[in-house]
C-alpha cells in the first residue's frame, strides 16, 4: 500500500474539549499522530518528520541539532569522506596537526632567505667556524637553487621537486650527496627560523656508495726530480718553495684556499726541522706538526723563504704551464709525499700525523703503492749546482744522500 510520504499540521479537537495541534503523515509506511499544545511547537515537529523523510529517500542526508555553520557542517563532511578506510578517527588526526604543526612566520621568498642565510654562513667564516671552500660552495650550491626555482616560496619547495633538483643531470651519487647536504643545512636555519613549517629535505633520499676508490695517483722518484730540476730552471728557482713544500712536505697546494696559501715564512722552522700547521692553516682545523725531511731543508736552505716567499706573483700562471708539462694533477704532489713517508717509515699512524689523515685513508689509499728503495730516491733528491755547496755549509741534519741523477 503506497502512503503519502508528508506530513500535516491541523486542529484537533480531544475529546476532554481541549484544542491541540495534530501533526500526522507517514514515514517509511508507518503512520504517525503527534499533537502538540501551540501550533509553533507542531510546525517544528513537522519539520523534523519532513527532513526523516528526505532521508529516507535522498541517500544518508538527516536531520541533526548542530552549533556548527553550513560552511562548517560541509567541512566536517568533506574531512570524513576523506578519512573513509583510515586506521585512526578524525580526533587523532587532529591532535596530531595541533601538536606538530607550526604555521610559517610568513611566506618567505626563497631569494630572500638564500641571502640571509648566506649572511650567517659569511659570519660563521669569519669566526673561524668554515672555510672559504666550504662558504663558496654554499654558496653556489644556493644560487643554482635559485636559478632552478624563480619566484617561488620556501613552503613551495616540496620534498618531490628537491629530490628531482638533487639528482638532475648526469652527476653521480655523490654530488647527489653534496648537494643534498647543503640544501638540508639550509633549510634546517629555515626550519628554526619559522620560515616553514616542515623540512622537505628529510624525504629527500641519501644515496648508501660503496667506496671504490683504489690507489691515489703518484710521482715516481724519477718524476719528481725531473719536476724539481724543471722548477729550479724556472725565473732562477723562484717558485721551488712552494713545489718543495708540496712535494717534499704534503702541504695541501691549492692556490685559493689550501694549507700553503694561509702558511706563513715563521711556521716553516729549518732550524728546528718542524713545519708547524696551525688550526688556522690546516683543512681540517686540527693543528700538526710536519717533520722536514733532510732533503726538503736542503731545498730550503737553498732557497730560503726570505728571498724566495712561497706564494708570489705568476704562481698561478706558472703552476698551470709546469702541470700541464707533467700531468699533475690537483693533489698529486701531496698524494706522492704520503705514499713514499709510508714506503720508507713503514708507518701509516706517523704518515697520518704528518699528513692530516686517518690511518684508514692511509692504509686505504697509499699503503705499498712504493717501494723502500724508491722512498730513499724520492728522500734523496736534491737541489743542483750551488745550491747543494751552501747546504752542505748550513744543514743542521746528517748529510744527504746523493740525489737519483746528475742534474740537468
Amino acid at each position: 500500500m503506497n502512503h503519502r510520504q508528508s506530513f500535516v499540521v491541523c486542529r484537533f479537537k480531544n475529546r476532554n474539549g481541549v484544542t491541540s495541534w495534530r501533526v500526522s503523515g507517514y514515514l517509511a509506511g508507518v503512520r504517525i499522530r503527534r499533537n502538540f499544545p501551540t501550533r509553533e511547537e507542531a510546525a517544528v515537529e513537522k519539520s523534523a518528520l519532513d527532513l526523516k523523510v528526505i532521508h529516507g529517500t535522498a541517500g544518508g542526508v538527516r536531520a541533526a541539532t548542530t552549533f556548527l555553520s553550513d560552511d562548517q557542517l560541509r567541512e566536517a563532511e568533506t574531512a570524513f569522506r576523506r578519512l573513509t578506510g583510515a586506521a585512526q578517527p578524525l580526533t587523532f588526526y587532529l591532535d596530531y596537526a595541533l601538536t606538530n604543526y607550526r604555521a610559517p612566520e610568513r611566506a618567505r621568498p626563497l631569494p630572500v632567505a638564500v641571502t640571509d642565510y648566506l649572511a650567517v654562513r659569511r659570519r660563521d667564516h669569519t669566526q673561524g667556524q668554515i672555510s672559504i671552500t666550504q662558504l663558496d660552495s654554499i654558496r653556489r650550491t644556493l644560487t643554482i637553487l635559485e636559478r632552478h626555482f624563480p619566484g617561488v616560496t620556501l613552503d613551495q619547495l616540496s620534498a618531490e621537486r628537491l629530490t628531482a633538483h638533487c639528482q638532475r643531470g648526469l652527476g653521480c651519487l655523490k654530488t647527489a650527496n653534496n648537494r643534498r647536504g647543503v640544501l638540508a643545512t639550509f633549510f634546517k636555519h629555515a626550519l628554526q627560523q619559522d620560515w616553514i613549517a616542515a623540512n622537505p629535505m628529510a624525504k629527500v633520499p641519501h644515496h648508501r656508495i660503496s667506496h671504490r676508490r683504489g690507489s691515489a695517483a703518484t710521482l715516481t722518484a724519477e718524476q719528481a726530480e725531473k719536476l724539481m730540476r724543471h722548477v729550479e730552471q724556472q725565473e732562477g728557482g723562484a717558485f721551488v718553495p712552494f713545489f718543495a713544500l708540496a712535494l717534499f712536505a704534503g702541504i695541501r697546494p691549492c692556490l685559493r684556499t689550501g694549507e700553503i696559501f694561509k702558511l706563513r715564512p715563521e711556521q716553516v722552522r729549518v732550524d728546528t726541522g718542524v713545519i708547524h700547521i696551525e688550526p688556522e692553516v690546516s683543512k681540517v682545523r686540527m693543528k700538526r706538526n710536519v717533520t722536514i725531511q733532510p732533503n726538503l731543508a736542503a731545498w730550503l736552505t737553498a732557497y730560503p723563504l726570505e728571498k724566495f716567499p712561497i706564494i708570489r706573483p705568476g704562481l698561478k700562471r706558472q703552476r698551470a704551464t709546469i702541470a700541464k708539462a707533467f700531468g699533475l694533477s690537483h693533489d698529486i704532489m701531496r698524494h706522492t709525499f704520503i705514499s713514499m713517508h709510508v714506503a720508507k717509515f713503514r708507518s701509516m699512524g706517523e704518515a697520518a700525523l704528518q699528513a692530516g689523515n686517518s690511518e684508514s685513508i692511509i692504509r686505504k689509499h697509499y699503503l705499498d703503492l712504493k717501494t723502500p728503495a724508491e722512498a730513499e730516491a724520492f728522500f734523496s733528491i736534491m737541489p743542483a749546482g750551488q745550491a747543494i755547496t751552501t747546504t752542505a755549509q748550513t744543514f743542521p741534519f746528517p748529510a744527504p744522500r746523493t740525489a737519483l741523477a746528475a742534474a740537468g
